[in-house]
């Protein structure tokens, strides 16, 4: 763990250059997974949420979260209790609170420019069975993830002026028609409305969107929808 700590040049790491600490998130997070007492994890959660990852008093994010996300899970699951809980209350903390303009996306294996939100909820849902091992903390995080939902296009067809997509869906889309930010070929297209027409199954992700006013042709395979609403968080 301590290797994938080392291993981030968190220099690197966008952030505002007035509340972004870099070497607050590498001695906070090397701290945290090496705390063996409440003193020590409370030591090292400041550091994080004082500019490390977040900016506690002003409630701001950094992308450095989405990048500390993975290794908080891994204290949460190998740390002493009391990282573990600090671990979880950044994670917390981070899905929640909003980033600086100019600093709201990360590059991620899934495409760039994803909002720092959407980004945290992957990580969390990529560790669902630790997390729901956790208890009501680790329960509640998965429920906030669910909100930042990703749908991942596999197949399109024509239906009457829309688009009826095929595909994998991550997290929970709200009923009614939502806004979303098409990410396709590593570019981001115009806004557009989509609805749940077929939820998934019990034990499947897969699911049907219906795309208004959109031709299959703009919704090629593998292009991904987030919704608008994490693009538009801004502190």
């Amino acid at each position: 763990m301590l290797d994938a700590i080392d291993g981030v040049n968190w220099a690197a790491v966008p952030g505002h250059p007035r509340w972004y600490e870099p070497a607050r998130a590498a001695r906070g997070l090397r701290a945290l997974a090496e705390a063996a007492n409440l003193v020590q994890a409370a030591e090292a959660g400041s550091l994080l949420a004082g500019g490390g990852i977040v900016h506690g008093h002003s409630g701001a994010v950094f992308p450095a979260a989405a990048v500390a996300a993975p290794l908080l899970l891994d204290i949460a699951q190998q740390g002493h209790p009391a990282a573990r809980d600090t671990a979880l209350g950044l994670l917390d903390e981070a899905l929640s609170s909003y980033p600086h303009a100019g600093y709201t996306r990360v590059n991620t294996p899934d495409g760039p420019a994803v909002p720092i939100c959407c980004a945290i909820a992957d990580h969390l849902r990529a560790r669902a069975v630790l997390l729901t091992g956790l208890g009501k903390r680790g329960k509640t995080l998965l429920a906030d993830a669910a909100e930042h939902w990703r749908f991942e296009i596999r197949e399109c067809v024509a239906d009457s002026g829309d688009t009826a997509a095929f595909g994998v869906l991550a997290g929970c889309l709200p009923d009614g028609v939502q806004a979303a930010e098409l990410h396709r070929a590593g570019e981001l297209a115009v806004p557009a409305g989509v609805a749940l027409e077929y939820p998934p199954a019990e034990g499947s992700r897969e699911a049907c969107l219906r795309v208004r006013g959109r031709h299959p042709d703009e919704l090629p395979p593998g292009a991904t929808l987030f919704p608008s609403e994490c693009v538009l968080r801004v502190h």
